[in-house]
């Protein structure tokens, strides 16, 4: 995985004097059980951590809050925070019309949340770096507020693209614009993610390959807890912006008014 800190994986070997790095190899799909090429219904490494995402929420939402004390214990604690940040994010973007699609925006953000934390682990596999996971994340949220668009609006959702305070000669020109960044909402919102999380894990492995010289292994060091430190923020705020800008998606679905 990303975090993995040993030095002979990231520096291979010393060719000419100068170290050989491979970064991207930590983000390889390989078979979870034997060799050969992954096919369609191969179990892999990303089928593993996925499984493990949705594990860990279901073992903090529904084991975590199964006994409901009245002095919650540390994992009520955790999902109670949990679920009143997301429910107050909801709320604050999309209003109280929008808080009945709170489990699927929840169900989002926590599984976003785990994917990144679990990335972490050394020798973990982070799927949110793979843009096969974020893209249908992405589309999900896409497909779901476009149809609930039309449902609930009909074709007065098209006004979502009609600028109605824009002056009439513009309005065409605006409209255009507006429908393609529409639709380029999705490949927006699903390479921030992937991004975001693939480059801050390349870079921890490359630091990691400089561990391996020894005069510069201390510097490389601190460099890397330093990264890790940021890489444990990105993991929480991009599973914020993912999850907001899906708030703010929703809304433009239940009120497509400039």
């Amino acid at each position: 995985m990303a975090t993995e800190t040993t030095g002979a994986e990231a520096a291979a070997h010393s060719e000419g004097g100068s170290l050989v790095f491979h970064p991207m190899d930590q983000f390889i799909v390989k078979p979870l059980f034997g060799h050969g090429d992954v096919g369609l219904f191969t179990i892999t490494n990303v089928t593993l951590w996925l499984f493990l995402a949705v594990a860990s929420v279901i073992a903090l939402m529904v084991l975590g809050t199964s006994k409901r004390a009245i002095v919650p214990g540390r994992g009520q604690s955790i999902a109670e925070l949990a679920y009143g940040f997301v429910y107050k994010m909801v709320e604050d973007v999309t209003g109280k019309e929008g808080l009945k699609y709170f489990p699927y925006i929840m169900t989002l953000f926590m599984f976003i949340v785990f994917a990144n934390f679990l990335g972490l682990l050394p020798k973990s596999f982070t799927t949110t770096s793979h843009f096969a996971v974020t893209v249908v994340l992405a589309l999900a949220v896409f497909l779901t507020v476009t149809i609930l668009g039309f449902v609930k609006n009909g074709t007065a959702f098209l006004g979502l693209f009609w600028v109605s305070s824009a002056p009439l000669a513009l309005r065409p020109i605006l409209a255009i614009i507006e429908l393609i960044s529409y639709f380029v909402r999705p490949v927006s919102h699903s390479i921030r993610l992937a991004g975001n999380v693939m480059a801050g894990h390349a870079v921890i492995k490359v630091f990691a390959g400089f561990a391996a010289v020894a005069a510069i292994s201390p510097l490389s060091v601190l460099a890397i807890t330093a990264i890790y430190g940021l890489e444990v923020l990105v993991a929480f705020i991009q599973a914020y912006v993912f999850t907001i800008l899906t708030c703010v998606y929703l809304k433009d679905a239940l009120h497509p008014h400039h």
